[in-house]
């Protein structure tokens, strides 16, 4: 009898970056145990070259200052390294200036 492995996400989500796979999941997990960032976030995709590349902007708690909030920024970097096997480019934004969710929430911009 065949096992079938754990339903990680929606197969219409999944991001094909330089060969490896990845759900917009996947990264919120690692969003949300990092306390000083807040869950609002989008990936963006783009082209660099030849190569996809995709950024990660999410927002800085604002109780924090954003001296904390870079440094949580680069252990988000390492942390989709280690886990995922991609690298990632991350920047941090202002609190408030993502787009809030109305109706369904869209968190991949694809820009290639």
């Amino acid at each position: 009898m065949r096992r079938i492995q754990k339903i990680t996400g929606r197969d219409d989500d999944l991001i094909i970056l330089r060969g490896v796979n990845l759900f917009p999941t996947q990264i919120e997990e690692l969003v949300l145990g990092i306390e000083a960032l807040t869950p609002h976030f989008v990936l963006e995709l783009a082209k660099n070259g030849q190569l996809d590349a995709m950024t990660v902007r999410v927002e800085r708690d604002p109780a924090l200052t954003r001296e904390t909030c870079l440094a949580a920024g680069d252990v988000l970097r390492q942390r989709v390294k280690a886990l995922i096997g991609t690298t990632v480019e991350v920047r941090l934004e202002e609190p408030g200036t993502l787009p809030r969710s109305e109706g369904k929430y869209k968190r991949v911009y694809d820009l290639r």
